[in-house]
């Protein structure tokens, strides 16, 4: 399963707020064996929302888009996303029940566009917050606050797998540059992947399809690397 991430944010944008959603969203898709092959930011305009998910829709399996949810004035994913699959954005009856008999919020309390959501989505549950997400078309569309979107996400997980993959990591104090032999060596006797991460030492992340072809090609690195 191949899947694209959308971070919407002008926050994310400027700076002011860190990108944690998509860094956890990569470690939570990657661990049930999908390939992340996108990431993407962009700004709480309708027209950028609408443009980029309908590109990717197209291109993979699913697209998960988080931020921008709600009522206020610069809350615009719905609509982006409600654009990009050629749908209006609606009162959803159920977001609308679910809030009310279960999140114990009076419907006169609810600010106006709360429980809009794409005509015919399905709608999400918010069980840590208010604005509720959706699911339309292969598009998911999560909250921003990162404890929302986490809550949401691990209701859907189940509907996102792949082919699980197994790593190891080496470590090595020898520069990145001196290591290009050994890691393609490795890669050639070993059906793996490698990813290297130079800081205070470098880090070799050996990906494979089995965990004994992972253990064996990083046993075989570090007797050729010198250790930590």
């Amino acid at each position: 399963m191949e899947v694209a991430i959308v971070t919407v944010g002008d926050e994310l944008l400027a700076g002011d707020t860190e990108n944690t959603n998509a860094t956890w969203l990569c470690a939570r898709l990657s661990e049930r064996g999908v390939a992340v092959e996108r990431v993407t930011t962009v700004p709480d305009r309708v027209a950028d929302v609408a443009r980029v998910v309908n590109e990717y829709r197209a291109a993979y399996d699913a697209v998960v888009v988080t931020g921008g949810l709600g009522p206020t004035h610069d809350d615009l994913t719905m609509e982006g996303v409600a654009a990009a699959v050629g749908r209006d954005v609606v009162e959803h009856a159920e977001a609308l029940t679910w809030l009310t008999e279960e999140g114990g919020y009076a419907a006169d309390d609810l600010a106006e566009g709360t429980t809009h959501l794409p005509r015919g989505a399905r709608f999400l549950p918010n069980e840590v917050g208010v604005a509720p997400g959706a699911v339309v078309e292969g598009v998911y569309v999560l909250p921003g606050v990162p404890a929302e979107m986490e809550a949401m996400f691990e209701l859907v997980a189940e509907e996102f797998s792949g082919d699980p993959t197994f790593t190891e990591v080496v470590e090595t104090p020898e520069p990145e540059s001196g290591l290009v032999d050994r890691i393609a060596a490795v890669r050639e006797t070993f059906d793996v992947t490698v990813g290297s991460y130079p800081g205070e030492t470098v880090r070799l992340k050996v990906t494979a399809r089995d965990a004994e072809t992972a253990a064996a090609a990083a046993e075989w690195l570090r007797e050729r690397v010198e250790s930590v």
